[in-house]
Parts: structure tokens; sequence; C-alpha cells
């Protein structure tokens, strides 16, 4: 009996044991959880290799603000985010804040613009989605040094990542500025400016300069003062321009007018002249 009793005993510890140990095993098969919880694209690299390109609406200023990424093995490589101006064209915001010509840090900001684009388009690549860099009214504290308007950013990247790759144009991103020689004999010179994005026309100002330096033929028009609806046919034209993406694709008749574009009844010649001067070094 004590025989028995004994193995009893010695069963019952080595089930104890055999259960122990198995719930040890079964403990460490749980894998290890992590706090971090990365993006979307950051995760799976969901892009489509390409490029990338979005553009806004101007606000009042007449800004428009444009983003363009290139992704390459599903991951955004490389991030442009810029502005151009649809009143006057030319150079970009980018441009102009590099040149101080967009001054902020003088305004009291701590820093320019195209630096704190910088910062911007830099953390998009780290976090690999638009929708991580958070954003309060237009803001955001998320990035250390950002002071600007960061909406319009965030949301154009969004779009042009769900829009899917897109080719570009064909000339080289920048200002492009050309004006005629000479004034005429009521002292008005024609001058053409350009901007170009993801190498697309995305601005477009056509313009006359008077040689006693006050307002452009554009200005007294838009005031009444011209005599006539130059600026909203001006409009028209650079309208037309930005469509075709190519100044050599408007039609002009051998007296310089044409008849492609309703409601344009001023001489163009000068424009498209201009406007294939100025793209000339942009090809």
């Amino acid at each position: 009996m004590k025989k028995k009793l004994a193995l009893l005993c010695t069963a019952v510890l080595a089930f104890g044991l055999l259960a122990g140990c198995g719930g040890a095993k079964e403990e460490a098969k749980q894998p290890e959880t992590s706090t971090e919880t990365p993006s979307a694209g950051a995760e799976q690299g969901q892009y489509k290799d390409g490029n990338y390109f979005a553009k806004g609406t101007p606000d009042d200023k007449g800004w428009m603000y444009m983003v363009k990424l290139e992704v390459k093995d599903g991951k955004i490589t490389a991030v442009n985010w810029d502005g151009a101006n649809t009143k006057t064209a030319g150079d970009t915001k980018k441009q102009l804040s590099e040149s101080g010509k967009y001054g902020m840090k003088a305004g009291g900001a701590q820093s320019e613009w195209h630096e704190q684009a910088k910062k911007m388009e830099d953390a998009l690549i780290e976090k690999q989605d638009p929708k991580a860099i958070a954003v309060k009214e237009g803001k955001t504290d998320a990035v250390s040094g950002v002071s600007i308007h960061v909406g319009d950013f965030v949301t154009l990247a969004d779009q042009a990542l769900a829009a899917g790759p897109v080719e570009a144009g064909q000339f080289k991103d920048g200002g492009y500025h050309a004006e005629g020689k000479d004034f005429d004999d009521k002292g008005w010179k024609e001058t053409v400016d350009v901007t170009v994005f993801n190498g697309q026309i995305v601005a477009a100002n056509w313009d006359n300069i008077n040689k006693d330096g006050k307002e452009t033929k554009k200005q007294k028009s838009i005031a009444g003062t011209y005599g006539m609806n130059w600026h909203e046919q001006a409009k028209k034209m650079e309208d037309e321009l930005i469509a075709k993406q190519d100044p050599a694709a408007l039609v002009v008749k051998e007296d310089g007018t044409q008849d492609a574009v309703t409601g344009v009844s001023v001489h163009v010649g000068g424009f498209v002249k201009l406007a294939q001067e100025a793209l000339a070094s942009a090809k």
C-alpha cells in the first residue's frame, strides 16, 4: 500500500511539472507588442513607383500651392512643396524666399518660408503618409520649427498620392521672364512671366509696363482707366497658354490677332512671341 501511494504521489508531481512547463512554453510564444504605430505608407510601402503631382486653388493673394512627390520601391523618396502666384507668375515662392524677396525673418519669424517648407518635406519622407502629420487650424505642432500654414501641403500630398503617378511636363521648373526690346509710340512695353512646376506651365502673366514707371496696362485696365477690358482678354490668353502648355500651339494670324480664343480681339502676337522667349531657357 505504501508503494502504491508513493507511486501515485510521484505521478501527480510529474504531471504538475509537465503542466507548468507547458504553460511556460505557451507564454513564450506570445509576440512582443510595440507602442509605435507606423503609418500606412511606412508599414506597407504600398505606393506605386513614379511621379506624383497636385495643385490647389489660388488664395486671395494669388498664391496657389503645389506638391510634387517621387516614389521609388514603394516609398516616398523626394518631396517638393512650392507656391506659384497666379497674379504675377514668374519665380515660385521658394525661389523668392531663397533670394530674400519673400522675407519672413524680418517680420519676426524664426526661419524663412523655404526653410520651413523643407522641414515639412522631410517630415513627410519620414512619416511616409500625409495623414500621419497632425494639422490643427492649418498649422502643426508635430514638426519643430514650423510656424507657417501647412494645411495645403498635407491635403495636396494626400490628393497626389490618391490620384496616382502622372507624367511630368516638358519644361524645367522655375520662374521665367521676357519683355520687349523697346517701348511703343504710346509708351508701352510688353512683358510675359511664366511659372513652371512639375514641368508644366502653372501660371502666366501678360502685361505692359509704361516708360513713365507708373501703373501697368493691366493695373489701369482693372481700375477702369484704360478704356477697355484689356485685362480680361489678357487673362483669357494666359489661361489658353496654361491649357495648351505650349506657346507654339497658340495660332496667330499675320496681323497679330487670333480666332481660337473666344472674346479676345486684342493683338496677341507679342504675347505668344514673348512666351516662347521666356520658355526657351526652360527646355
